[in-house]
């Protein structure tokens, strides 16, 4: 127990992205449910952060040239050098906040976390000491606050090299500081699914367990 680096390998680090995407949802924006409300123009992200949609790639799994309402779909930045550039919206959440349909009826299209240079051995050096995050457990995340609490596995890191393999643990924090605080987001990264994104280095998070 005690405040650690956190190390998230790319099919772990895809759920941060996630969060982020339900926290700029139509949805959430016009209930009040959702901690980034007015957000948009704010830095949300490290400023070395890009996010952004790419749904024209070819054989992309999120690749689609209209969304669920025939609206057409177009490459975009949602955050850039860390600043929000724009919100996750169908035609009726964008009436409700006067605001046009970004062509995201269905979800985001190849949603992309600009690379890095270094990969998870690398990042795992520039941790040190700290922890190797490779499964995530429960749902212990608010949308509305930010407040974030997982239950995990994975490793032990000292020096980076891993250690020894670590269970039963969790990781706490606050979306908001988590995303602020992207110490580096890896060149590893998985392409296989709608999100795209390498490793994710986070500042130092509480971590529990025995």
């Amino acid at each position: 127990t005690g405040t650690y680096p956190v190390l998230l390998p790319p099919e772990v680090a895809s759920s941060l992205f996630g969060h982020f995407i339900g926290a700029i949802r139509g949805p959430n924006l016009y209930r009040d449910a959702s901690f980034l409300v007015g957000h948009q123009g704010k830095q949300v992200f490290a400023d070395h952060i890009r996010v952004h949609e790419q749904p024209h790639l070819p054989r992309a799994a999120g690749s689609a040239s209209y969304d669920g309402e025939g609206v057409a779909t177009s490459a975009r930045d949602l955050v850039a050098d860390g600043i929000l550039q724009g919100y996750v919206l169908d035609s009726y959440a964008g009436r409700k906040l006067s605001l046009p349909s970004t062509g995201n009826a269905g979800g985001v299209h190849n949603l992309t976390v600009a690379p890095g240079s270094e990969d998870l051995e690398a990042l795992c050096k520039r941790m040190g000491t700290g922890v190797l995050v490779s499964d995530l457990m429960g749902m212990g995340v608010s949308i509305i606050t930010g407040d974030y609490s997982r239950g995990a596995s994975g490793f032990w890191v000292e020096n980076g090299v891993i250690a020894h393999p670590i269970k039963e643990f969790t990781i706490a924090g606050q979306l908001a500081d988590m995303f602020l605080n992207i110490v580096a987001v890896g060149s590893d990264t998985d392409t296989r699914g709608n999100t795209r994104t390498g490793s994710v280095l986070l500042s130092p998070m509480t971590v529990a367990g025995q």
